[in-house]
């Protein structure tokens, strides 16, 4: 996928990111059980993402699943014991509690991407339930294979979706479908998701389209890019004149910046551009 210089990274054998050329590959690698949560899962999910917050030089993640699924949700076994003793104490920790911001753990395993400066495209194959809808849905940008077999499972274990989920599909899903589709967590395919709203683009290969997709996010100034995302993460919760406002601001700092420059100077030569990172 990426360039033979490439970087790979280990987090708690659940999750491997490969970066090269500006772009990480933020790989669900948990195949055997098709990708499902477990408590070390959301320890790497998150511990990948503030690794990618941290490094500048990171311009594109693209997101996915090793094996057969994307995620196929939370990994039962872990709490089909409840009451018995045996339920992972970590998950107990109080819901209410904000430990990441404006989100609890559970939460940020999903807002995580969303909240990251950089965008994040998930490419989505195979299975993609409950938690592992609400990861794909923290994602800037979702490309979905046709067949890909989606649901907003929760409620069907006696649950509801509490991983970001409806922050993260507000704007996106209509609210009469997101009801539905919750209340009786029936399965759509990846086709059905690009009309319903949960899915940007459906493609037979998810992850090459993905791939191309950051590559050319990855050739923009990154500071334009990321002011873009910031601007496009806070304006729908402002009313008229701050989003106005927060445009010019926005606009002000890029102007006459050195990669604003290097954008009008390469346009003009028809030549690539050499940004410099943020």
């Amino acid at each position: 996928m990426l360039g033979t210089d490439a970087m790979t990274l280990n987090f708690h054998d659940r999750v491997t990111v490969t970066i090269a050329d500006h772009i990480a590959h933020v790989l669900l690698d948990r195949a055997d059980k098709m990708n499902a949560l477990d408590d070390a899962m959301f320890d790497a999910l998150i511990d990948a993402a503030g690794y990618l917050r941290a490094d500048a030089g990171i311009r594109a993640v693209v997101l996915s699943g090793a094996g057969r699924a994307f995620c196929a949700g939370l990994d039962l076994s872990n709490f089909g014991n409840s009451g018995s003793g045996a339920t992972d104490r970590r998950l107990e920790i109080s819901l209410a509690e904000r430990t990441h911001g404006r989100a609890n753990r559970v939460q940020y395993v999903a807002t995580a991407w969303r909240d990251l400066p950089m965008p994040v495209i998930a490419a989505v194959h195979g299975v993609c339930f409950g938690g592992g809808l609400q990861i794909a849905s923290g994602a800037d940008i979702r490309i979905v294979a046709p067949d890909a077999r989606m649901a907003v499972m929760e409620v069907k274990w006696g649950l509801v979706p509490d991983m970001g989920g409806f922050l993260l599909w507000r704007g996106n899903v209509r609210d009469d479908v997101l009801r539905e589709l919750t209340y009786t967590h029936r399965e759509f395919t990846g086709a059905e998701a690009m009309r319903l709203g949960f899915a940007t683009h459906a493609d037979a290969d998810p992850l090459a389209r993905a791939t191309a997709l950051a590559q050319e996010i990855a050739a923009k100034s990154p500071h334009a890019v990321r002011a873009s995302k910031d601007l496009c993460n806070r304006t729908p919760f402002m009313d008229a004149d701050a989003v106005l406002l927060a445009e010019s601001v926005a606009q002000i700092d890029l102007l006459h910046s050195p990669n604003q420059i290097e954008s009008v100077r390469a346009g003009m030569e028809r030549r690539r551009p050499e940004f410099v990172d943020p």
